[in-house]
């Protein structure tokens, strides 16, 4: 089994460009092909390097959310601050969260993360329960090439 702990996390509070998600959540490959692309897109037009000027570390996630009935995942950094066009702040709850690590390459850290959640850990739990709505990966390089991370995801005792 995956390793993972339970931690209680404080409120936080991410800043976000985000897209309306097209593939089926079931078809990782499409999906995942849409999340490198957003990402390609902000880092051309310069939107990511607006959010990194306001991240108070250097912390990169990536959020999935249901915004207004529709999936929805977004490349988001740690502030109280938005940029002044499209961005969204994405508020999580204080609570307890199912914290999974790991390291991996940049391209496929996150995709780790989220398969170990969905496919391994949550169809195995029995005493916690996933909150639904927004759940958060964040990378962050490591200096040798590799990057580290964590993938949080909002739970309540059964």
């Amino acid at each position: 089994m995956i390793d993972y702990t339970l931690e209680h996390k404080p409120s936080f509070v991410l800043s976000a460009y985000g897209f309306p998600v097209q593939a089926s959540l079931q078809d990782y490959r499409t999906l995942l092909l849409e999340k490198e692309l957003f990402e390609k897109t902000l880092r051309t037009d310069g939107r990511f390097d607006k959010l990194k000027k306001l991240a108070k570390n250097d912390r990169e996630w990536s959020v999935n959310d249901d915004y207004h009935g529709k999936a929805w995942n977004y490349f988001a950094v740690e502030t109280r601050k938005t940029v002044k066009d499209d961005s969204r702040l994405i508020k999580f709850p204080e609570s307890d969260y199912i914290v999974i690590a790991a390291t991996a390459d940049k391209e496929d850290i996150f995709e780790q993360l989220s398969h170990q959640a969905f496919r391994n850990i949550l169809p195995t739990m029995t005493d916690y329960a996933y909150l639904g709505g927004s759940n958060a990966a964040y990378r962050q390089e490591r200096g040798d090439g590799s990057y580290y991370g964590e993938f949080w995801l909002p739970v309540v005792k059964k």
